[in-house]
């Protein structure tokens, strides 16, 4: 019963937060609209949403986006000091395939989401068969760290979140 009236519990919720964000005002009228857009949305397009995802550890998404905030706040900072510090014939871009083990397309998603979020960083194709991600990145000595560093920091993490 409960999964009839709200059938995607996190977008739900994600929907009401989105709600009370964009108003900018949490009032109790706004608080209900959301909450109803929250119910709402997700029964209206359960249809297209046949094989939804399985979040199998809820709370690893808050350690997944604390992970990437941090990651985007000392992005910024290197992206800063390589535009400001470094000449442009000293950097030194690259294009890194990232092979990825993830198989849920909203995992896929939010690896390549995460990716170009992350200053520096741009995810630039997924291959045709899924089985990896193009990134080019701004400046790097060591492509295979850049490489790592996502599978270990994102992926392992998404493989957790999404099994």
């Amino acid at each position: 019963m409960l999964m009839r009236l709200v059938p995607h519990p996190l977008l739900s919720l994600a929907l009401v937060l989105v709600w009370l964000g964009l108003v900018n005002s949490f009032t109790l009228g706004n608080l209900i609209l959301g909450t109803a857009f929250g119910l709402a949305i997700p029964m209206v397009t359960r249809a297209y949403w046949p094989d939804r995802p399985r979040i199998a550890r809820p709370l690893k998404i808050a350690e997944y986006f604390l992970i990437v905030l941090w990651d985007i706040v000392v992005a910024n900072v290197q992206v800063a000091a390589v535009i400001l510090f470094r000449r442009e014939k000293t950097i030194r871009s690259h294009w890194i395939p990232v092979p990825i083990e993830l198989t849920s397309a909203e995992a896929i998603t939010i690896l390549a989401g995460t990716i170009t979020m992350t200053p520096g960083t741009v995810s630039a194709t997924l291959s045709a068969d899924g089985s990896a991600i193009l990134v080019h990145c701004l400046h790097t000595d060591d492509p295979d760290d850049v490489r790592d560093s996502i599978k270990s920091r994102y992926e392992r993490r998404l493989k957790e979140i999404f099994p």
